[in-house]
């Protein structure tokens, strides 16, 4: 009994020393998004302040994020759009500033693909959404001689839900989400 519970406590012990750290390089990921407007046309847009951190092994398995996006850092390529997206009509950015996100759920569900379920609070409301992830690769920098993984998330989100913006029929209620990370391991 005693052998079981060493090696029980002692493959647990690699388990968690196997997870590490991984930031987000800004120059190479993206948060995008694409919302439908005026029911005929898809609308892009990114935001380009965004602190993205994960726990997860060497190949980028059993991930858990902790994701802040900046609401002012939004970016639909027009500024007069831009504005009002910050003003209260949609995030009211000085009110709600940050977009955050927490892993909750992590399930491998192919190779390299994966689920990841977390609470997404935007707008002040709180909410769980599941993204489709998957694991592009992953190489040795030769720079810094750590592990890089390149990443995909995607994802539907109900603006409504979260209180952005009103009811309209100029604009859809579900804003697909899309976002190409590029992770370092610390």
């Amino acid at each position: 009994m005693k052998k079981t519970i060493f090696a029980f406590a002692f493959l647990t012990t690699l388990m968690v020393s196997a997870q590490s750290t991984w930031k987000s390089d800004g120059a190479h990921s993206k948060v995008g998004f694409s919302i439908t407007h005026l029911m005929i046309s898809e609308v892009e847009g990114s935001f380009g302040e965004f602190d993205i951190t994960a726990t997860a092994n060497d190949a980028f398995e059993n991930a858990d994020f902790t994701v802040d996006i900046k609401t002012t850092s939004i970016d639909t390529d027009n500024g007069r759009r831009d504005d009002h997206l910050r003003s209260g009509d949609f995030f009211d950015a000085e009110k709600f500033p940050s977009i955050t996100f927490k892993t909750t759920g992590y399930e491998k569900t192919g190779d390299k693909t994966f689920k990841l379920t977390g609470d997404l609070t935007m707008h002040g409301v709180t909410k769980s959404v599941t993204l489709d992830g998957k694991v592009n690769g992953i190489i040795t920098d030769q720079r810094s001689q750590k592990l890089k993984a390149g990443l995909k998330l995607t994802g539907t989100v109900d603006r409504l839900a979260f209180g952005v913006g009103g009811d309209t029929p100029t604009l859809g209620d579900e804003v697909e989400l899309t976002i190409n990370l590029e992770m370092a391991q610390q």
